[in-house]
């Protein structure tokens, strides 16, 4: 392990440079075009080690690189490359100050991607092969909830013996053995209008239906667990003297197991509306949890020996945002938290990654390519 953290730590400033050519190009989601241009760097940058496909995608073209190892089983890198604001949003794309360098994708997840064509870099220049076939996989939609990705990483992900998933660590570098599964339900509620001063009673207000069924679904949260549901986008009626006949409502529903979202999912379909009301419910469980399994517990200890060998210790986290290793872990023993040590994702002129910490955290990659 020291060759290779030596190694790495020579090409700190590299492992920046490439970073930073990423962080230039906008791509936030839908932008296709900064996407494609993104993509083609990226393919140029792994061509140097293994075979390419490029998956053309209106959302985005998706990339997927295979690099020969000493074994056909295979392990599966999971990466995205869009980000979350428009282009033109950041004061600067750019800028390095103290040990941090700032951009929009910095931390998530840019420098991930990064991280692991360093890893593969330094494996190739100290002539060592992976001990597993090595399938990295880049997507275009991962902050729209990977509907176009989702086929590619399910294919790559069944068989596959570890995914890992190259999202930024835990906040004190932890590595992530679990995420809530997401929801989105949307639920629509009818009622009829009428003249609010002069016969409000022939009307049926969809507001209050509404106010009664947030009532009902927020009954449904189980905080112990760590169920929750965020009625968070109401919208509705008309003007103030009309009774209300309609309302939209947007729910955001997050889980630690299956077995939670199966109880939730049955008891919102079941809330009964007001009296000539009526509920449209669509949507459902988006992200599966990312429950944690025997196989996603022995990829931890092997990272934690790795880390250890390296100066540094990382435990296990669970956190409430998804990844798409939610989509895997049900598939393969996956560990999430691979990618850059930072802070601040999504938040406009803030988000960063720490630049000492890149080479010994490529360096646990790649450790954990050589022997996993």
């Amino acid at each position: 392990m020291n060759n290779l953290l030596s190694f790495l730590q020579d090409h700190t400033a590299d492992i920046l440079s490439d970073v930073e050519t990423l962080v230039r190009i906008e791509t936030p989601s839908h932008f296709a075009e900064g996407l494609n241009r993104l993509q083609d760097v990226t393919q140029r940058w792994l061509s140097e080690l293994g075979q390419v496909t490029r998956h053309s995608n209106p959302a985005g073209d998706v990339i997927h690189a295979r690099l020969e190892g000493q074994s056909h089983e295979r392990v599966l890198l999971l990466a995205h490359v869009d980000t979350v604001y428009p282009p033109g949003a950041w004061d600067s794309l750019w800028s390095v100050k103290d040990e941090r360098a700032y951009g929009p994708g910095t931390y998530d997840m840019k420098a991930g991607f990064v991280q692991a064509l360093w890893a593969l870099r330094a494996l190739k220049a100290l002539h060592q092969k992976p001990a597993w076939t090595v399938d990295l996989l880049l997507t275009s939609d991962e902050e729209l909830g990977s509907e176009a990705g989702l086929p590619y990483i399910q294919n790559l992900a069944v068989g596959a013996q570890a995914v890992l998933v190259l999202e930024a660590p835990f906040m004190n570098g932890d590595l992530k053995i679990a995420r809530k599964g997401i929801g989105d339900y949307n639920i629509h509620v009818s009622g009829r209008a009428a003249h609010q001063g002069v016969e409000p009673e022939k009307g049926r207000n969809a507001i209050i239906s509404a106010a009664h069924l947030i009532d009902e679904l927020v009954k449904l949260q189980d905080l112990e667990k760590g169920t929750t549901l965020g009625p968070n986008v109401i919208k509705g009626g008309t003007v103030a003297n009309v009774v209300a006949d309609h309302v939209d409502l947007a729910v955001d529903l997050r889980i630690w197991s299956l077995d939670e979202a199966r109880r939730v999912d049955s008891a919102l379909r079941a809330i009964r509306p007001l009296e000539d009301t009526r509920y449209e419910i669509t949507g459902g469980l988006n992200r599966p949890p990312m429950e944690p399994s025997a196989g996603s517990y022995r990829l931890l200890e092997k990272a934690q020996g790795l880390a250890s060998q390296l100066g540094f210790n990382v435990g296990a986290a669970r956190v409430g945002g998804g990844s798409d290793g939610n989509f895997t872990a049900g598939l393969a023993p996956t560990l999430d938290g691979f990618g850059a040590f930072g802070a601040n994702a999504h938040q406009k002129d803030l988000e960063y990654i720490h630049i000492p910490s890149l080479a010994p955290r490529t360096a646990l990659l790649a450790g954990m390519l050589l022997d996993i």
